[in-house]
């Protein structure tokens, strides 16, 4: 048994490298679906149906709790999934509610009512599939009110990273940022909301300026599992040895995996 780790292709090896860090003692078992990526492009049936197949590749590998480490996935399948798909004895979570319950500063497992919160104006960087799907506002709304998000979809972006064209990636980030900011020029925090977007982090950050807080998803999935875990211990499983899956071409994808974590890293075909 080990964790699985769920994306359309690289973004979520930025998860799995906090998690990991995080919980030094667990296995994981990471599925990208390259062969299909981006997700963000494509329409809620498609993802759903991709998502599902990538979870049951998991759960072949003995992966009782899968971690949807894509936000388009978390977007436009998972609610879904859990109320039509996911059997009782499988756990299939995702990445959006560890970002906002630390933008809403509440702690994780608070359902209180929603309450008003110190940011008011809050950019939204996503996949168009993500946007179009209005998920983190809905989620936001659960937990805070008098919230003003104004969503940019970033067309181009998980393109760019997957090809490994770091400069074109820069280009656009700077493109999609002033786009927002013409729309809502003094955001107070700026949401990265795709797994991918934390390998163009200084982008962002640079394009934004310092005075914007910049939120990420990584370490605060990595803390929020971690939590969870120690909650349903169940879900620990007893392998040890990470492992890395694919549906596209295996030496391609550890090639550019590699380029991005600056660490060797090996897939193998799904």
């Amino acid at each position: 048994m080990a964790v699985g780790i769920f994306d359309s292709g690289l973004g979520g090896l930025t998860v799995l490298d906090a998690v990991a860090e995080a919980l030094p003692d667990v296995a994981f078992v990471y599925y990208g679906d390259n062969a299909h990526t981006p997700y963000g492009v494509r329409d809620a049936e498609d993802i759903f149906n991709l998502t599902c197949k990538g979870v049951e590749r998991l759960w072949a590998e003995g992966c009782d709790l899968v971690i949807l480490a894509c936000n388009t996935a978390s977007a436009a399948a998972l609610k879904r999934m859990q109320e039509t798909w996911v059997p009782k004895d499988k756990r299939v979570l995702g990445v959006f509610v560890p970002m906002i319950e630390a933008l809403t500063e509440r702690q994780w497992g608070d359902n209180s009512p929603p309450r008003e919160v110190e940011v008011k104006h809050v950019a939204l960087f996503a996949t168009p599939a993500t946007v179009a799907s209005r998920a983190f506002q809905r989620e936001l709304a659960f937990r805070a009110i008098g919230v003003d998000v104004e969503a940019q979809p970033c067309g181009g972006v998980v393109d760019a990273i997957e090809e490994g064209d770091e400069i074109l990636a820069e280009a656009l980030v700077r493109s999609h940022v002033e786009a927002l900011l013409r729309r809502m020029p003094k955001p107070e925090a700026a949401i990265l909301g795709c797994t991918h977007y934390p390998l163009m982090e200084p982008a962002f950050q640079a394009a934004l300026g310092p005075e914007v807080k910049v939120y990420s998803q990584a370490k605060l999935v990595a803390a929020s599992l971690k939590d969870y875990l120690d909650r349903h211990p169940d879900f620990l499983g007893s392998g040890t040895v990470s492992k890395f899956l694919t549906t596209g071409n295996p030496v391609r994808v550890s090639n550019k995996a590699t380029q991005f974590l600056r660490r060797k890293i090996s897939f193998e075909a799904a």
